[in-house]
């Protein structure tokens, strides 16, 4: 693998260790100081929390930016282990079994296919409400689909292959089958795949969120920061462009980290020679 994914591993290493020791940061996300309201960046070594500056409550922007991290990973990694599960699952059985059932989940998949996911996660998201779990429970029923299609296309072409037709033959179970001779062979795609939709996940929440159908105040995250600041874009952009930056590199380095993984799974990106 190239070098270049341990930079963007430590990038995600260290977020993800930031939303670890959290609670022993003494944060403190929601505490308003009005002697500070819309104080911008400072260097101060005394007081570190007003490293990125304050918003219009004089909150700590740097508290808050933390706080939404841990916002933003619970609803990515949750939503997308949850479309994971089920989508692999529906899409394995249905093209192992074939026939009704798989001719079913085509048309099911064709008809939220025709839907933009982030549309229908909206259309979702205002029928059940704001809030972190209706959230991950919206973007989860639009989520699956996409692994749904790609176990589905994988099982297709494995199912035809000989070590499998011989299992068949031997006598193995079809839980067998499943386990050893099919999962093994389309995890890479899967891992690929899961890779990316984290990207994708942190978006959406943080587009939600900016709507005002994600997380709710006072809690904080990404996307309600940048809707909240984009008030005081003129006179205090920090609002915005911490956030934004925040957004910004989580994203680059998740879908980053998905090319090189996709390169190194894909055997037609393999340039090693033959030995």
């Amino acid at each position: 693998m190239p070098k270049s994914i341990y930079i963007y591993g430590v990038f995600l290493v260290l977020w993800a260790l930031l939303i670890v020791v959290e609670p022993w940061l003494g944060l403190k996300p929601n505490q308003i100081y009005l002697e500070d309201i819309l104080t911008p960046p400072q260097w101060d070594l005394n007081d570190f929390h007003l490293l990125m500056g304050t918003d219009d409550l004089g909150r700590r922007i740097i508290d808050r930016l933390i706080s939404g991290a841990s916002v933003s990973f619970l609803v990515a990694l949750g939503v997308a282990l949850i479309s994971l599960l089920i989508g692999t699952f529906i899409g394995v059985i249905s093209a192992y079994a074939g026939g009704l059932w798989d001719h079913i989940l085509v048309r099911v998949i064709d008809v939220f296919m025709a839907f933009p996911g982030i549309l229908l996660a909206i259309a979702l998201a205002g029928l059940m409400g704001p809030g972190i779990n209706n959230l991950i429970i919206a973007l989860s029923i639009v989520g699956w689909v996409g692994y749904a299609r790609l176990a589905r296309a994988q099982v297709m072409s494995i199912k035809q292959q000989e070590h499998v037709q011989a299992a068949i033959a031997l006598g193995v179970s079809h839980r067998g089958i499943i386990r050893w001779h099919i999962l093994p062979l389309i995890s890479a795609p899967l891992i690929v795949e899961f890779t990316f939709s984290i990207a994708g996940l942190i978006i959406a929440e943080a587009g939600l969120s900016f709507l005002g159908l994600g997380i709710q105040a006072p809690d904080s995250s990404w996307g309600s920061m940048i809707k909240e600041g984009s008030q005081y874009l003129l006179i205090a952009p920090h609002l915005v462009i911490v956030p934004g930056v925040a957004l910004m590199l989580t994203v680059l380095s998740v879908n980053q980290i998905g090319d090189i993984l996709r390169d190194h799974f894909d055997p037609r990106m393999n340039k090693r020679s033959p030995v």
